[in-house]
């Protein structure tokens, strides 16, 4: 229901009204919205895919992007079919202690071959950069650990074995990510158990 109310009052107003002035957008359109009591607001648009949404998107996604991308280009992006994979998905940020303000540039990252080795886990990199023959964090956000399950649980017990494998002197993460969801998903299977 959401999904469709922000279509229908967001961006398919918005997309009329680009071919309306004679701007017709193809593309991907990235909103970030506010959900509030009264329903979504938009905050801002984005002609590419959000960072670090993207992650879970292209680890769900079963389709060729490609593909996609230029049906959207030769207008036929209404004939073609993304496919998407059942399973839910997560992603970890691992970061630069201190981002997004100062932070320690250069530091040496061990643990990638590690984390990479864990189920339904891929380590996206952000602000990485190879030196002599190892990786260094050279950003604010450094790594998107991203991982598959067949519930959001054990997506995110699958995200956070592969960051606890990954170490550089001044890592840090968030320890709460999709905690709601994982809530949402024990309530509702302690109500079907009831």
């Amino acid at each position: 229901a959401l999904c469709a109310q922000v279509m229908q009052d967001i961006i398919r107003p918005t997309v009329a009204a680009l071919a309306a002035d004679g701007m017709p957008y193809v593309g991907v359109l990235y909103a970030g919205l506010m959900i509030t009591a009264s329903g979504p607001k938009l905050i801002e648009y984005n002609v590419r895919f959000g960072d670090p949404e993207c992650q879970v998107l292209m680890m769900r996604l079963r389709s060729d992007l490609l593909e996609l991308l230029l049906a959207a280009c030769d207008g036929g992006l209404h004939a073609a079919r993304a496919e998407w994979r059942d399973e839910a998905a997560l992603t970890v940020v691992m970061a630069n202690d201190g981002y997004p303000g100062d932070h320690a540039k250069g530091d040496v990252i061990s643990g990638l071959d590690a984390a990479s080795r864990h189920d339904g886990v891929e380590v996206f990199h952000a602000g990485t950069a190879a030196r002599n023959g190892a990786i260094i964090a050279t950003g604010g956000r450094v790594l998107n650990v991203t991982a598959l399950g067949a519930s959001v649980a054990q997506a995110q017990t699958r995200a956070y074995r592969a960051v606890d494998a990954i170490h550089w002197p001044h890592a840090y993460c968030r320890r709460d990510i999709g905690w709601r969801a994982v809530a949402r998903e024990k309530k509702a299977a302690d109500m079907k158990k009831s």
